[in-house]
């Protein structure tokens, strides 16, 4: 069983310093650490590299929840993974500590309440659509050629014109022609 840790900090002016003596205060063996913004569209390699190096038996400690995930259904993820693999989590300023029966129960219902609201916000914003559908509100993006234009574009692909021609006539693209061409 081994005890690991990770630390995180948004930029580069920052220090992980006191994260890592709270981890390693906690009996953190290896501590994981980087200077990376959690940004959804940035990899954290060394998140990725720890929980490859992760165990059954083995405990993952953090300071706190926002250092780990980027979202609550990023953390749902990963802990999901975690459990499977019989990978322990700690968060020391959060309480959260899935090693322990209560911990896990806790946890659970933490998971079970962000897939409720998950759910609540699904139904409004289908309600949402509903009712602007209903009051006529018209969605994606605009059409780039009128229905005037439309029909005078097909009229000249009917006189045999390129569709290139007609795309460059109306500064649109050929697929485009191509595309009312096939749905008319």
């Amino acid at each position: 069983m081994a005890v690991y840790g990770y630390a995180r900090v948004s930029s580069g002016s920052q220090s992980h310093e006191a994260q890592g003596e709270a981890l390693r205060s906690a009996g953190c063996e290896k501590i994981y650490a980087e200077k990376i913004s959690a940004k959804a569209e940035v990899h954290r390699p060394q998140l990725a590299k720890l929980l490859r190096v992760a165990d059954a038996g083995d405990v993952i400690i953090v300071c706190k929840l926002d250092r780990f995930a980027r979202s609550l259904r990023d953390l749902l993820n990963i802990m999901a993974d975690l459990n499977s693999r019989g990978v322990g989590f700690r968060s020391l300023r959060d309480s959260i500590d899935t090693t322990t029966a209560t911990g896990r129960l806790v946890f659970s219902v933490m998971g079970a309440l962000a897939e409720f609201e998950r759910e609540l916000i699904r139904e409004r914003c289908d309600a949402g659509l509903a009712r602007a559908k209903a009051n006529g509100t018209k969605f994606g993006r605009p059409a780039k050629l009128t229905p005037h234009q439309q029909q005078e574009a097909l009229r000249r692909r009917q006189a045999g014109e390129t569709t290139t021609a007609i795309a460059k006539s109306f500064n649109v693209s050929h697929s485009l022609i191509s595309r009312l061409q096939a749905s008319a």
